[in-house]
């Protein structure tokens, strides 16, 4: 048996386990809060309406199925030292794919005003599906030369942990 399949037969441990699941709850957190939440992106305050979106766009339902084939897609370009571009189809499942680059510091590096910190949460929350901001589809933006054509295209990275704990630099995972 090869070492490949004898790691594949040992199945993951309890702590790469335990980090896939951190990856993945973070993401949905980070989801859902660019679906409903303007303001307070880390419920610091009880939940007041006026944090809620007048107007809530975004598929949540899409958010939990992307966001874990995205955890797990980063586990395999990891453990096999792969580089990947991930291709998501069009729809409403952008909350999902702005989550993810967003916690792996791709997003970040693009848009460097969207810090991976509490700061940078609350604006990555607030321009989701708002006026001026990333339309719900995550359309590119127009007319920026730069922009890639293909809005639904993302490099994938390594799983990192919750943004509680993930390093605030944005130089590549």
């Amino acid at each position: 048996m090869s070492v490949d399949t004898q790691q594949a037969a040992a199945g993951l441990s309890d702590e790469e386990l335990t980090a896939l699941d951190a990856h993945w709850r973070a993401a949905n957190y980070l989801s859902v809060g660019q679906i409903y939440l303007m303001a307070n992106p880390l419920l610091t305050e009880p939940l007041r309406p006026e944090h809620i979106k007048p107007r809530l766009l975004g598929h949540w339902g899409t958010s939990p199925g992307l966001n874990l084939v995205h955890t797990h897609l980063n586990r395999v370009i990891k453990d096999r030292g792969l580089d990947a571009l991930c291709v998501w189809g069009p729809g409403h499942g952008g909350p999902a794919v702005l989550a993810n680059s967003w916690l792996e510091g791709s997003y970040t590096e693009t848009y460097p005003d969207i810090t991976r910190d509490a700061a940078g949460m609350a604006r990555l929350f607030k321009q989701f599906s708002f006026p001026g901001g990333v339309p719900s589809h995550v359309a590119p933006r127009r007319p920026a030369p730069s922009t890639r054509a293909a809005s639904w295209a993302t490099p994938c990275r390594t799983p990192t942990a919750p943004p509680s704990t993930t390093r605030t630099s944005s130089s590549p995972a």
